[in-house]
């Protein structure tokens, strides 16, 4: 996993850079502290993918590149094959796989998710610009959306505004999977 995030590191750096934006622009379009975003361009501390989301949204770019190094191609339509998106291990305890990696300008961002139980009941808080959906698949997971606590088993959704800030954690010593798309 480190070396993905040292990868995605100089990506985000190398984007920035041609984009000619500073190290300021893109923390305060993170929302984040300088020192704290010139962490994640160093490959210091792993990025948070609302962190990647902003940057592409605000910036004008496909989050893929970021992921993946390579641009989104097709079209008409991208077929992903079970266990065959782009695996994305945000944080030890999150792992995204990527639905659309291929589809150019994709107006939203569809993610197969597996939360881990931790033993930490501290919950991750993040928050970014635009909207989620989230239905679940299996497991049972607590879901926090500014003063809300939501239990999702599976079958349940939430769609919410991502700009509120929210974080999950799966419940009962068992792994929680979920369908996200981030719009």
């Amino acid at each position: 996993m480190e070396r993905q995030i040292i990868e995605i590191a100089d990506r985000l750096k190398g984007m920035r850079e041609s984009l000619e934006i500073s190290p300021e622009k893109a923390a305060q379009t993170c929302d984040i502290s300088v020192p704290e975003y010139l962490k994640y361009e160093s490959g210091e501390m792993d990025i948070p993918v609302s962190v990647l989301h902003r940057m592409a949204r605000h910036f004008g770019f496909d989050i893929t590149t970021l992921l993946t190094g390579e641009q989104p191609h097709v079209h008409t339509f991208d077929l992903t094959r079970k266990g065959k998106g782009v695996v994305v291990q945000r944080r030890q305890s999150y792992n995204y796989e990527s639905l659309s990696a291929n589809f150019a300008n994709r107006k939203a961002d569809p993610y197969f998710v597996i939360v881990e139980p931790k033993e930490d009941p501290e919950i991750a808080i993040n928050a970014h610009t635009g909207q989620e959906f989230h239905y679940m698949l299996e497991g049972q997971m607590k879901v926090c959306i500014g003063e809300n606590e939501l239990i999702l088993n599976p079958g349940d959704s939430v769609y919410f505004d991502s700009s509120i800030p929210h974080g999950m954690q799966a419940m009962n010593g068992r792994v929680a999977r979920f369908l996200a798309i981030v719009l």
